[in-house]
């Protein structure tokens, strides 16, 4: 059952920085107030946003497309473009249903003033939510199309054909130009962009099609603004003061010691303290000058070095689980049975660019430019720290460098807005990176056990308890009758949150590797085990697979000094994938390297080829990130990894040698996402690898041999 709005969307306890309390700034005047309050409390105006998160219906059809005179055809999304090609795929299925080249298509996305409410750009829901309706929408017009041919040449619909965007009978043809110049036109485009025939998979021209980037000329030769990039006129640079450590409270502080730095100036709202000058390096200086005459008052705070027992010792009761069948009867009184723990680390999403806005008041609006996949949630949040009608606010997002889910909350926006409150003028404020390192959310850590009984080569009973980090992909898709899934909520020393694929990393992580435990306890070699205790059909085709491109049970058998391989599997998100893994084992405290990855993967039909490459060549080097090196340091409540020469991402020379992908086209099911999915094979089948190797047991990430 997919979420359809925010309290659903909740039941994904890792999305933790949508918990968040609302932030309020002081400064609403009493007409404001009593404007906000004139209907009930203050959190009723903005109950409608938030409940959102997922998308609303678009209850007519030029809400979400727009035919121009030129014949030209604009489509309308709240989904965002972070580099996961979103703005691509939307525009070829317009194309397809249009029955038009791509080139016509204008795709404008996450402009609360101009393109419905889609929902947060997360969970890969655009492929399965978002992309449907832009079919209803293009293929509605297509309809009416047709149906004003038809009424102009005289003729049945029957008799028109659709081809290169023109609907013809004989030699007459009818355009989309000319529908948009038509009598009625504007009218037609009022109905329901529902219950139009769509294009069947069998019968596609563009969708299934290589597709580069709809706007990649203009990023490759630097045209294109990124929020970074924005400029508008008189406008001027903010910095944020921020505490030493997580939970200081601030004293005192001297605001004057601002002005040495020339032109630059500091304003101060409570807790908020912040540097406004012509430039970010001017305005960056002034927060620092500030900093040194700053009192703070800190609190301790556990350390990464004692993380895992600080979450086991906070966990909070039982937790929320799934049962089925008697596991704990089976367990105690199994002859051949199991029990194991991993750990996960805090990992950061380490996008390309930071969090980032532009904000400017102008006649009691606010619009800001700014990286966020939540426009609509970042609207209401905006709304509620200054107090003002939603419809007094626009949020426009650009295509940004990466969230990776890092970027569903809008606390830049935010920021940026606040100065440019108090100043009067626009504001460009931009994160650094250590800023970005230490105050955004990450993936959230995990502590998770692992214990099941064997009855020969099956599983007979199953249990697994994930503390902290949450229940995606946390239900095992192995044969298990007598099973217990369980998740429970602890304190986290980092603010935590959304992750690509969300918990479904961790879980696959633990779950892959101790079914490769149990494989050895059984006797079995580890893809025998899995093929015996798996029905499910989609993943067992992408098991197969890979293990047959890889050689898998030939390599397995054939040990090879300073070397193993491995494999593992799993499903989140609708879709299916396995890798296959050679590596090169690692030094003392080293992580084994990458050497070789055949990885399969199916999600459906597949729409784009360019873009889905680009999915699962992207997966895999994050989640080797993450398998290898990535973890968030801190002590003292300061983290120390907080920069790209302490917390090292894949390099160049990280990629492996060889890299195999499959892709199973399966145009007999529904699409589904693949932005996700991807990552979650690479850290098991590698530690299962290293186990292979070195008979040595690898049971935290990031692997340390």
């Amino acid at each position: 059952m997919l979420p359809q709005n925010r309290a659903a969307a909740m039941a994904d306890p890792e999305r933790y920085e949508l918990r968040e309390a609302p932030v309020r700034f002081s400064g609403v005047d009493r007409r404001g107030f009593i404007q906000l309050t004139a209907s009930g409390l203050l959190i009723a105006v903005f109950a409608t946003e938030s409940d959102a998160q997922w998308g609303r219906a678009v209850s007519s059809l030029d809400a979400r497309l727009i035919i121009g005179k030129d014949g030209r055809i604009t489509i309308l999304n709240g989904k965002v473009e972070e580099g996961q090609g979103a703005r691509t795929q939307l525009g070829m299925v317009a194309a397809e249903e249009l029955k038009v080249p791509v080139s016509q298509i204008d795709v404008v996305m996450a402009d609360t003033d101009r393109t419905p409410d889609d929902g947060l750009t997360a969970g890969s829901r655009t492929t399965p939510s978002t992309v449907p309706a832009v079919r209803q929408a293009a293929a509605a017009a297509r309809e009416i199309l047709v149906a004003a041919a038809a009424a102009k040449f005289q003729v049945d619909k029957s008799a028109i054909t659709i081809k290169d965007g023109a609907a013809q009978s004989g030699s007459r043809r009818f355009t989309y130009a000319d529908l948009a110049s038509s009598d009625g036109f504007t009218e037609s485009m009022k109905r329901a962009p529902s219950g139009a025939t769509l294009t069947a998979p069998a019968e596609w021209t563009v969708l299934g099609k290589p597709q580069t980037r709809l706007n990649g000329s203009d990023i490759v030769t630097g045209k294109y603004q990124f929020p970074s990039d924005i400029k508008r006129p008189g406008m001027i640079y903010g910095c944020v003061l921020r505490p030493p450590s997580y939970g200081a409270t601030l004293q005192s502080i001297d605001l004057e010691s601002a002005k040495t730095i020339p032109g630059a100036t500091a304003i101060r709202d409570g807790e908020f303290v912040a540097a406004i000058a012509p430039n970010a390096h001017a305005a960056r200086k002034a927060v620092r000058a500030m900093s040194d005459s700053a009192k703070w008052q800190e609190k301790p705070h556990p350390s990464s070095t004692v993380l895992f027992d600080h979450l086991k010792k906070t966990a909070k009761g039982a937790g929320r689980g799934n049962t089925s069948g008697e596991p704990d009867k089976i367990l105690a009184t199994a002859s051949v049975k199991l029990q194991a723990e991993y750990n996960v680390a805090y990992v950061q999403h380490a996008p390309m660019e930071p969090r980032s806005a532009v904000a400017e008041w102008t006649a009691g609006k606010l619009t800001v430019w700014t990286g966020t996949s939540n426009p609509f949630a970042v609207r209401a949040a905006l709304a509620q720290a200054f107090g003002i009608q939603p419809a007094a606010l626009r949020v426009i997002v650009p295509d940004f460098g990466g969230g990776f889910g890092g970027k569903h909350t809008g606390e830049a926006a935010i920021e940026a807005a606040r100065i440019a409150r108090d100043v009067k003028r626009p504001v460009w404020l931009r994160w650094s990176r250590q800023e970005e390192f230490t105050w955004a959310y990450s993936r959230p850590a995990a502590v998770i056990t692992c214990e099941a009984a064997l009855d020969g080569n099956k599983l007979a009973a199953w249990k697994m308890t994930n503390i902290n980090s949450g229940t995606a992909a946390l239900d095992t898709p192995y044969d298990a009758a007598n099973r217990d899934t369980r998740f429970i909520e602890a304190d986290s020393p980092l603010r935590q949150g959304s992750y690509r694929c969300l918990a479904s990393a961790a879980n696959n992580f633990a779950r892959e590797s101790f079914i490769d435990e149990l494989a050895a306890k059984a006797g079995l070699d580890p893809l025998e085990f899995r093929l015996a205790n798996l029905t499910n059909p989609r993943l067992r085709a992408v098991l197969i697979a890979a293990a047959e491109r890889f050689n898998f049970k030939a390599r397995w058998r054939k040990k090879q000094a300073g070397r193993g391989v491995g494999l593992a599997c799993g499903t989140d998100k609708g879709s299916v994938v396995a890798a296959c893994v050679e590596v090169e084992l690692g030094g003392a405290g080293q992580p084994p390297r990458l050497v070789e990855i055949v990885q399969a993967f199916e999600c459906g039909p597949i729409m784009n080829p360019v873009g889905l490459r680009s999915q699962m060549e992207g997966c895999i080097l994050m989640g080797l990130g993450a398998a290898t090196r990535e973890e968030m340091v801190f002590e003292n409540g300061r983290v120390t990894s907080n920069m790209f020469s302490r917390y090292r991402v894949p390099r160049f020379a990280d990629v492996p040698p060889k890299m195999d992908l499959i892709f199973l086209d399966r145009k007999d099911t529904e699409p589904a996402g693949a932005g996700e999915t991807p990552i979650i094979a690479v850290a098991p089948a590698m530690a299962n690898a290293h186990f292979h190797g070195s008979g040595h047991r690898l049971r935290s990430m990031p692997l340390k041999g």
